[in-house]
């Protein structure tokens, strides 16, 4: 049965969205307004072209995959934490299974947290963008979230253990040949391959996934680079 996967990004292009149809299962935005007040309006096109390119990743991964629009970026206004909470608070109202953050915020809020913690009580796979270096980055900070960055030794399939199970990494290639996008697109490949493995074994938890991560990684530990190795 085909998994549900909601994409909490920049929305969909056009040409997307007309060759999903019905699996296309929903679409809204969502704009924190000058007074603090989060509004869904209708989902418009693509603005940036990132969550375009995110759903793609999933798609590549997860062929039969139903989407969730829940549009937070939209050219000229910054994301900010409110939205992105009510934008995950209503993909899990749509029935979304796996919901994919490939954002980050450097500040804590409660909003998003109590949401990532409803999302998770639920029963939903949150997996979110966090770099492999520098300070906490949200939602993939929060307990039990999947944070994911993007790791060069990774190829389609493929993921590492870059720190245990709370730092996993996975290629930061985009669909097109040298186009990367680093956290954003490992964890959207992610994503992906949760999805098909959901959709593989008919049912499959969270805890389950991610025993199924531990045991298929293909790198432990984090990427050296160059300069390090020839330290």
């Amino acid at each position: 049965m085909p998994v549900k996967v909601a994409l909490i990004d920049s929305g969909l292009s056009p040409a997307l969205a007309a060759a999903l149809g019905g699996r296309l299962r929903a679409g809204a935005g969502f704009v924190e307004d000058a007074f603090g007040v989060v509004r869904r309006q209708a989902a418009v096109a693509d603005p940036l072209g990132h969550g375009t390119q995110v759903a793609g990743l999933v798609l590549a991964a997860a062929p039969s995959a139903e989407l969730i629009n829940a549009q937070v970026f939209v050219a000229g206004r910054p994301v900010s934490a409110a939205a992105v909470a009510a934008a995950l608070h209503w993909a899990v109202a749509q029935g979304a299974q796996v919901v994919n953050l490939s954002l980050g915020l450097h500040d804590d809020r409660l909003a998003l947290g109590l949401a990532c913690a409803a999302a998770q009580a639920a029963g939903v796979l949150l997996v979110a963008s966090a770099p492999a270096r520098g300070g906490p980055i949200y939602p993939a900070s929060y307990p039990g979230v999947l944070a994911v960055s993007g790791d060069a030794r990774c190829g389609d399939g493929e993921w590492s253990l870059i720190n245990g199970l709370a730092l996993v990494g996975a290629s930061p290639q985009g669909e097109s040949p040298g186009r990367a996008g680093g956290a954003s697109f490992a964890a959207a490949r992610i994503s992906g391959l949760a999805a098909a493995r959901f959709e593989a074994a008919g049912a499959l938890s969270a805890p389950a996934f991610r025993s199924l991560l531990r045991a298929g990684a293909s790198f432990i530990g984090r990427e050296r680079h160059q300069e390090e190795s020839a330290a």
